[in-house]
């Protein structure tokens, strides 16, 4: 596999899974992780500093334009959509609510399914909403690999579950254990 960027999707019930998920990734992990997840929008600060504390990779919220790279974890910033553009970019958006949600996992999805095609591997975790099922119904149809949190080990499953729906031919539908072994095992040669 030569996968150049991972999106990982979640809101209500994900944290506990983020932070197992980006704690157990070392320094070195050549793939850039996105991070689209359901935050508070008037809450500026702590989510990212709550993150590193979890992660020995570089936790950033990226700025418009800035340039997609190895060894970084990017969380989308609070009330912001983030697209993931062709040039290897982010770009910033201010657009109304997709699933009354800013920054909506189905637009990261899509625009970093676009972009990456079969390089893309996309991920939904524990929610409470419907968010991501179409992004990751994207991912999908460009050619990437689509991992779902297993509903059973999601603490709200709608995500899930409506992923699994949507998408009606997902990759992998796995628990949290096993999402970290994917994650390895993508990088081993």
């Amino acid at each position: 596999m030569n996968i150049k960027l991972i999106i990982i999707g979640g809101s209500a019930g994900s944290f506990q899974v983020i932070t197992r998920i980006i704690h157990s990734l070392p320094n070195d992990y050549p793939i850039p992780v996105v991070l689209a997840l359901h935050r508070l929008k008037h809450v500026r600060h702590g989510f990212v500093e709550a993150l590193m504390l979890k992660s020995k990779m570089n936790v950033i919220e990226p700025h418009d334009k800035q340039k997609i790279r190895a060894g970084n974890i990017y969380l989308a910033p609070a009330n912001y959509h983030l697209y993931v553009e062709l040039a290897g970019t982010f770009a910033l958006s201010t657009e109304e609510a997709v699933n009354h949600s800013r920054p909506s996992i189905d637009l990261t999805f899509m625009t970093g399914g676009y972009a990456y095609k079969n390089k893309c591997v996309g991920i939904i975790l524990s929610g409470a909403n419907k968010d991501g099922a179409l992004g990751i119904k994207k991912i999908k149809e460009y050619g990437g690999i689509t991992v779902v949190q297993d509903p059973s080990d999601a603490q709200m499953p709608t995500m899930p579950l409506a992923a699994i729906d949507k998408t009606k031919n997902v990759d992998h539908v796995i628990n949290s254990d096993e999402i970290i072994k994917f994650l390895y095992s993508l990088i081993k040669k």
